[in-house]
């Protein structure tokens, strides 16, 4: 690995959410949300250098200790965020702000327009900016910043231990038969 660090920006809410709603119909049982630990190695084996990830979470009142516990063994560092608004996307947008100062690359997990402007900016040439999540979910506000890498939660990142009931476009050369027989 490089010295060069990839910060990994997960907006866990929202993926939660896109997983439960627009992919399951329903709110996702624990053993078919993605497997973090995959999503960290995976970023940096793409990029070929140290992740940090960083793993933002609102707190109604009391900490998710089970939670926070999993994420720091899996080597993440949990953010819990608590107040009014959208804390998690004002978090994000303050890190991802903050990083334009500094010589890292960032994967931004997350599938919402809010995050267009930071992700732009950050996308100047002098750093690699990805991002993850379900493609035919994502904002196309976020697909549409020239020079970011997109990269499939279940496809590219393989995340979930099954496959989900997900119907999207397939590339030709991508295409198996035996998927749909």
């Amino acid at each position: 690995m490089t010295e060069r660090t990839t910060y990994l920006l997960v907006d866990g809410e929202n993926i939660d959410a896109t997983l439960g709603q627009s992919v399951l119909g329903r709110r996702p049982e624990p053993h078919e949300r993605p497997r973090w630990n995959v999503l960290l190695d995976f970023a940096e084996q793409e990029w070929q250098q140290d992740a940090k990830g960083l793993f933002f979470l609102a707190v109604q009142e009391t900490l998710p200790m089970s939670f926070v516990q999993a994420l720091l063994a899996m080597g993440y560092t949990p953010v819990p965020l608590q107040g009014e608004g959208k804390v998690v996307d004002i978090a994000i947008q303050r890190t991802a702000d903050a990083l334009r100062h500094r010589a890292a690359d960032v994967m931004l997990v997350s599938h919402d327009s809010d995050f267009a402007p930071q992700m732009e900016a950050l996308a100047d040439g002098s750093r690699r900016v990805g991002i993850v999540g379900f493609a035919e979910f994502m904002a196309s506000s976020l697909r549409a910043v020239p020079g970011v890498e997109s990269f499939d939660l279940e496809y590219d990142v393989a995340a979930f231990k099954s496959r989900l009931p997900r119907v999207r476009v397939i590339p030709i050369d991508e295409f198996d038969p035996m998927q749909f027989l």
